[in-house]
C-alpha cells in the first residue's frame, strides 16, 4: 500500500502599504465605518488582488491617484478603495479611500471622477 502525501504551497500574502493621504481620506468618512474599511481591505487584497470579481475591477486609465484597481464594499457598496499592485515586491499600495454618494465619489471630502 502506497501513501501519497500532497503538500500545498502556502500563498504568500501581499503587504498593504497606505499612501500618506489615506489618513485624511478616512477623516471624511464616519468613524463607525473605519474598522469595516480596514477589515474588508485586508480581506479583499491580501491574496489575489489583481483577480477581477464582482466588486473588484481594474480602472480605466488614466485613473485618479495613479491607481490601477478598485474594490467596492460596505452598505450599498458605498465605499471604494483605489489601489495599485506591485507583484514584484508583493505589495499593494492603497492610494485612496472614498465614499460613493449617489452617482458621485468623494475622497477626502472632494468629488472625484473615475
Amino acid at each position: 500500500m502506497a501513501i501519497i502525501v500532497v503538500i500545498m504551497a502556502r500563498r504568500r500574502p501581499y503587504v498593504l502599504a497606505f499612501a500618506a493621504d489615506v489618513t485624511s481620506h478616512l477623516r471624511a468618512i464616519e468613524a463607525k465605518y473605519h474598522s469595516l474599511i480596514r477589515a474588508k481591505t485586508a480581506e479583499q487584497l491580501r491574496f489575489e488582488p489583481a483577480v477581477e470579481t464582482a466588486n473588484r475591477k481594474p480602472l480605466r486609465q488614466p485613473a485618479p491617484f495613479e491607481a490601477t484597481w478598485e474594490i467596492r464594499f460596505g452598505p450599498n457598496n458605498c465605499f471604494r478603495v483605489l489601489y495599485d499592485v506591485d507583484d514584484e515586491n508583493h505589495v499593494i499600495r492603497i492610494m485612496a479611500i472614498g465614499e460613493k454618494q449617489g452617482e458621485r465619489l468623494y475622497i477626502g471630502g472632494e468629488e472625484i471622477e473615475l
